[in-house]
């Protein structure tokens, strides 16, 4: 699967960790934060972000 997030969307969503950037991840239901110090990965459930930092994992 693949996230399915609008482009506005993911524009506007950032990290909640350090407020850089999220891309989503290819092939995978994850959005991934741009920043290399911080590096953590969200999961994406039903369409639906989980912008938790208990949820997310280190790349």
């Amino acid at each position: 699967m693949t996230v399915k997030i609008d482009d506005w969307l993911l524009d506007i969503l950032a990290c909640p960790a350090c407020k850089s950037p999220l891309n989503a991840v290819a092939e995978s239901d994850e959005l991934a934060c741009s920043s290399e110090t911080c590096g953590l990965v969200y999961p994406v459930r039903d369409d639906i972000p989980v912008l938790l930092v208990d949820e997310a994992r280190k790349a």
